[in-house]
């Protein structure tokens, strides 16, 4: 087998059309090792932290619980279980909105005298020996069931139910396996102390996928930012056939619909998916918490979480219970400064303003973002002026200004010709717009509208 190094992909296809360069901002927290969070006194576990239906409760007011044990499962298709992330004893159901608006029910757990120490769960999480050959790999059938039993999900924001994504499709024969290491989004650096820290669980993870979905090759896409981490993956893939790929860093690179005509050379249909062209696409954490899962047993009960931004002391990336609150992970980081005026749940350009520091951590939470007064700087609205500039910038082709206008009219069956569906809420034209439009959110208010008629 050939011995894996990072290499740059080919001048004309670095990159894709359209796309930003915000400022990164990565340097506030990209130097800060993973750290574990104490065991909190209590944690809320939401019984839907994923793209599909709401699970049921398992377990009752008064049971006693053990971290890792299911508290949560449907029998939807298109779900996933949830567990425990601490020990103790379940309270009274009760309920919390989560940052995009919906309000959930969620098993409350007061945590007990016996708990993980962190070093055993860092260690239980990222240490100790991972295959790195597929002969060492279990059969698919066994790699599917271990991964839906631990409830794994899309780390990378989607929350898509990962055992639903490795699902061998004769119809659909997969070809490669990509996994996403690009991070673009400003701010998180979760993923990339990940692939530092630990990238041995990473390769044993994306080999355990591609296995699963019958894929002959593996590539990690990683931005050009990231170099330090495209060497820790290249060396731990030695003696594999899985290549390091190097792309330019760019918004939204890290989107599959720009990362895969990039890494692979298809474009992926607009009303379609990366499985169209043969392609499944992983996140890096999601790819090591399926060696997690497969190869310990382990269900998803912790994520890192990056705490960041100048309105916060200390940012840090934390490895966190799920379910502990977002005022709490502040807290660990030193609390808000003076002049922090915003916290978002996730980045500065697809994150959503958080109206509750209680807010649950969930499977999906990739960052907290908390914004100063100045970063919030505002500008007054005016009319459009039909620069072009939304359209310059989105990756995907579409006219950002003519979908939210109109959205903002109520011109629903034009606001459809238009594709608004088609729209990844990515925040391109937004940062681009100079009449200051708030497109994305107009946008948004569409999709919901459409969605609820």
């Amino acid at each position: 087998m050939s011995i894996a190094q990072p290499v740059p992909v080919s001048p004309r296809r670095r990159s894709f059309a359209g796309g930003i360069h915000p400022p990164s901002s990565k340097r506030l927290a990209r130097d800060q090792p993973i750290e574990v969070v104490p065991t909190p006194k209590q944690v809320r576990i939401p019984l839907l932290q994923h793209v599909g239906a709401l699970c049921e409760a398992t377990v009752k007011s008064r049971d006693e619980v053990v971290a890792g044990d299911l508290v949560g499962r449907s029998d939807d298709p298109v779900s996933a279980c949830v567990h425990a992330s601490i020990s103790g004893r379940v309270a009274k159901e009760s309920a919390a909105t989560l940052p995009n608006g919906r309000r959930v029910p969620t098993v409350p757990i007061k945590a007990g005298d016996e708990q993980l120490e962190g070093q055993t769960l860092l260690d239980d999480t990222f240490g100790g020996e991972w295959p790195t050959l597929r002969l060492d790999l279990p059969r698919p059938d066994l790699i599917l069931q271990g991964v839906r039993e631990a409830g794994l999900v899309g780390m990378g924001g989607a929350a898509f139910p990962t055992h639903i994504k490795l699902a061998l499709n004769p119809d659909r024969p997969i070809d490669t396996l990509v996994v996403n290491g690009c991070e673009c989004e400003p701010y998180l650096t979760a993923d990339y102390r990940l692939m530092l820290e630990a990238p041995r669980p990473i390769v044993t993870g994306a080999l355990l996928a591609a296995s699963a979905v019958g894929a002959r090759r593996i590539i990690i896409g990683i931005e050009d930012d990231k170099r330090q981490a495209a060497e820790a993956l290249s060396k731990a893939a030695e003696g594999t056939d899985i290549e390091i790929r190097v792309v330019r860093t760019k918004y939204p690179q890290g989107s599959e619909r720009q990362l895969v005509p990039v890494l692979v050379g298809s474009n992926v249909p607009a009303n379609g998916l990366p499985l169209d062209v043969g392609v499944v696409v992983v996140n890096v954490a999601t790819a090591a918490a399926i060696a997690r899962a497969v190869l310990r047993g382990k269900p998803m009960t912790h994520r890192i979480v990056t705490v960041t931004g100048r309105g916060v002391v200390q940012p840090k990336n934390l490895l966190a219970p799920i379910g502990i609150s977002y005022g709490e992970l502040i807290e660990i980081a030193g609390g808000l400064t003076p002049d922090a005026a915003r916290v978002l749940a996730g980045g500065p350009m697809m994150g959503f303003t958080l109206g509750d520091l209680d807010t649950p951590v969930t499977k999906g939470t990739s960052g907290i973002t908390v914004l100063t007064r100045e970063d919030l700087q505002q500008f007054e609205e005016t009319s459009c002026v039909r620069c072009g500039l939304c359209v310059d910038a989105c990756p995907l082709n579409l006219v950002p200004t003519r979908i939210a206008l109109a959205a903002r009219k109520g011109a629903w069956n034009l606001a459809e010709r238009y594709y608004i569906k088609a729209c990844m809420e990515c925040g391109c034209c937004a940062y681009q717009c100079p009449a200051q439009i708030p497109l994305v959110q107009l946008i948004r208010m569409g999709k919901a509208h459409l969605a609820a008629a």
